[in-house]
């Protein structure tokens, strides 16, 4: 396997887990057999501070001629100002439009070791494995928006066809599953979630029959996934409600330094990155968990590279590194040892064989 692959580490712990990702794509690469070609460019803040623009033309060319994209984390409070006109999160909205990634891939899985680094009691996360499809490019997020000294507002907008390939994408990813899939609106109240209500249940019905199909409104789902998170198989929702939700459930892992994802489209090149932000406040120390960075790693391998095996044997070391005592200090308990980023690598590295 040839492969080119474009790194945007961006800013804060960006780098030190972008880093730790591509290390343990040159390992398995080696071990492998396969050839890949890294190149770096900018994003966000650092490419703000570099040109002016947080996702300059030359970083975009380099996406576009790449078979996967991976992504640090952008943002910070040098550039945290709201009313600044140009942000380091314009830059990724950007680049998800342009690569034409429409669903956001977040899987949730609970190691039995971290149970107590999860502030959910340790009975209610037996069983959970789950998988948040969160539609990526539309919704308020993406719609016009207006501000004056008195009033401001963000249009949410959604299309039917936005809704059917979000749809279909997520049932397709059920039905090799559990075959349940769980959609997420706020249809009591929301025009779009009426929209997106119907779409859903017309595409089920007439595509996806052999798919159990649960409705929930985004509030009940926010309850839920604390009281019965091992009930849920695949999740699908709007764009905003997706970003909340799986920061939420990201706690029944322990930590967002656990939870990795793929951002898909019509093509094979993804976008992957961890779901963590930058987390300025230890940026540099190395005390970042690199452990859903190299977890979205084995996602670009699945997705983009068709490389199922080596894939496996990345979530293999993980697991396997966990269930040994590897920590970093997000997910350590009392009397854990932490370890840095980089020993955190070596560990998962270690196991890789």
């Amino acid at each position: 396997m040839e492969a080119v692959i474009t790194l945007l580490p961006g800013d804060g712990i960006g780098p030190e887990v972008t880093a730790a990702a591509r290390k343990v794509l040159e390992t398995v690469a080696i071990r492998s057999g396969h050839t890949l070609t890294f190149h770096e460019a900018l994003i966000g803040g650092a490419a703000i501070d570099a040109t002016g623009d947080p996702l300059p033309a030359a970083t975009l060319a380099h996406c576009g001629n790449s078979d996967a994209v991976f992504l640090g984390a952008v943002g910070g409070p040098k550039w945290s100002d709201p009313n600044a006109p140009v942000r380091p999160e314009q830059g990724l909205l950007k680049l998800r439009s342009e690569l034409g990634v429409f669903a956001n891939l977040r899987p949730v899985r609970v190691y039995k070791q971290l149970a107590d680094a999860s502030p959910l009691k340790a009975d209610r996360l037996q069983g959970v494995d789950l998988l948040v499809v969160r539609e990526l490019t539309g919704g308020i997020y993406f719609g016009d928006k207006t501000r004056d000294a008195d009033s401001a507002s963000d249009l949410c907008v959604y299309h039917t066809y936005e809704i059917e390939r979000v749809v279909r994408f997520a049932a397709g990813l059920a039905r090799d599953r559990k075959r349940r899939l769980c959609s997420v609106d706020k249809a009591n109240v929301l025009e779009t979630s009426r929209l997106w209500r119907d779409v859903t249940n017309r595409v089920l019905s007439e595509e996806f029959a052999d798919v159990e199909l649960e409705t929930l409104l985004v509030d009940a789902a926010a309850m839920h996934l604390l009281s019965r998170p091992s009930s849920f198989d695949v999740m699908v929702t709007e764009n905003m409600f997706g970003d909340i939700l799986t920061d939420e459930a990201s706690m029944l892992a322990g930590s967002m330094g656990m939870l990795p994802s793929a951002s898909l489209g019509e093509t094979a090149c993804g976008l992957y990155e961890p779901i963590h932000g930058s987390a300025p406040d230890i940026a540099g120390k190395g005390m970042a968990n690199p452990c859903g960075a190299i977890a979205s790693a084995a996602l670009l391998l699945r997705h983009s590279l068709g490389l199922e095996a080596d894939a496996s044997d990345i979530e293999a070391a993980i697991a396997a590194a966990i269930a040994a005592g590897a920590r970093t200090a997000d997910i350590a308990t009392s009397g854990d040892q932490c370890l840095s980023t980089t020993a955190m690598t070596d560990a998962i590295i270690s196991r890789l064989g």
